[in-house]
């Protein structure tokens, strides 16, 4: 493995190529703009009518305790949120916030699932009356939000499962082929102390045995100080060539340069905006990095996505491995020639269906995409979790990718 030096040209950043001016972008940053004043109303208010309020014809006593529960979530999560995420930063409450969100989100999303959908079909099958439907569809949706949140609460504390992928590289040397890459990314150290889960993770990735072990960013929610016992067992990981890592737009909320030093303290090679080379048997692959494509705008001095300076002095005969925080990086990478782009970011939506907000705003959810005549892209689903401690519908993974030369 042989280093080239840190490429950060004195001109501006490397400017993105032009997109089309679509709609889906429009209504991406529609949805940011009003979501945070709409959404938790809507998240609280719907199950709240569609469970009480909808012919079920419960005693008032039920009706009103249920309804205040309801009332004092939606006060509740907000508060919780800001004392947990803004300046106080209070690790219990961002988890009591964080709970509540994923919590009523599964709870939104299947009652009104099965209200559209079982209440026709009691109907029609001639089962009891409009009261009698209006409160099977009720206990439905509890029993089936409570399953989910235990099965997705189980799911997200898990030691993710090996995904194994085969990834043919057309420019790839036979030298290289057989080529270990093993990807984790978007772990999310935060206010739930996972270090004993760090550890297990960090004994999977050993057992691997890979020649490069990649992370694509979003370490964890909070400083590096702050985050430091979960973030340790990273140092234990092991490689026959390289451990290289890249910062997610996560790290920009939280002192990004502490992450990166810590994480060159650890023994990882930092990739921000520069690349190595990986040689085996006279063939080279070149295993390039770039910051987050937010970290112009968070005002770091030299912290930008610059692709042009992660690959200065490469041969462009080489074939290209690029380590990129979000998918969307990958309208540049197909531009630059990159053969392969290794991305997280989506948490493959973490929680279903939120995965279909998440395609509005990025090529990929999850596993290996074409983008152009030669690039490919593999998005993890993610090896920890954010926010809501729940995986529904989206398991988390530690990915084995093995590069196959095919020329």
């Amino acid at each position: 493995m042989t280093e080239t030096d840190e490429t950060r040209p004195e001109s501006g950043a490397e400017p993105a190529p032009a997109r089309p001016a679509g709609t889906r972008r429009s209504r991406v940053r529609l949805l940011m703009r009003y979501a945070p004043l709409v959404a938790p109303v809507l998240l609280w208010a719907v199950p709240c009518v569609v469970l009480l309020h909808t012919g079920q014809g419960w005693p008032l006593a039920v009706t009103l305790l249920g309804t205040a529960l309801f009332v004092a979530g939606l006060v509740g999560m907000p508060i919780a949120m800001v004392r947990g995420h803004g300046r106080r930063q209070q690790d219990r409450a961002a988890i009591v916030g964080a709970t509540l969100l994923g919590g009523i989100w599964v709870l939104f999303t299947w009652s009104v699932l099965l209200t559209l959908l079982l209440r026709p079909l009691l109907a029609v099958a001639g089962v009891g009356d409009g009261q009698d439907r209006a409160r099977i569809v009720t206990w439905a949706a509890l029993a089936a939000a409570g399953g989910l949140l235990v099965w997705g609460f189980v799911e997200a504390r898990r030691v993710p499962r090996v995904r194994r992928v085969e990834v043919p590289l057309a420019r790839l040397g036979a030298g290289l082929d057989g080529t270990r890459v093993v990807l984790i990314t978007d772990t999310h150290y935060g206010p739930l102390d996972r270090a004993r889960w760090s550890e297990r993770v960090c004994e999977k990735v050993n057992s691997l045995e890979a020649d490069l072990v990649c992370h694509t960013g979003d370490i964890a929610d909070g400083t590096a100080e702050r985050r430091r016992a979960q973030a340790l067992p990273l140092g234990t990981v092991r490689a026959t060539r390289a451990r290289v890592y890249v910062t997610g737009n996560h790290e920009y909320y939280s002192e990004a340069q502490g992450w990166v030093d810590l994480m060159a303290e650890l023994g990882w090679e930092p990739l921000r905006n520069r690349h190595l080379l990986l040689e085996r048997g006279g063939d080279t692959l070149v295993v390039a990095g770039v910051d987050d494509v937010t970290a112009e705008s968070s005002g770091l001095d030299g912290h930008r996505a610059h692709l042009a300076g992660a690959l200065s002095g490469t041969d462009p005969e080489h074939p290209v491995l690029l380590l990129a925080h979000q998918p969307t990086f990958v309208d540049r990478a197909a531009a630059g020639g990159v053969d392969l782009q290794l991305s997280g970011h989506t948490h493959g939506g973490q929680i279903w269906p939120f995965h279909y907000l998440v395609r509005l705003d990025q090529p990929a959810v999850a596993g290996l995409s074409r983008h152009g005549a030669r690039t490919q892209l593999y998005t993890s689903r993610g090896t920890g979790f954010w926010g809501p401690p729940f995986r529904v519908f989206a398991p988390s993974e530690i990915t084995l990718l093995v590069l196959r030369a095919t020329g």
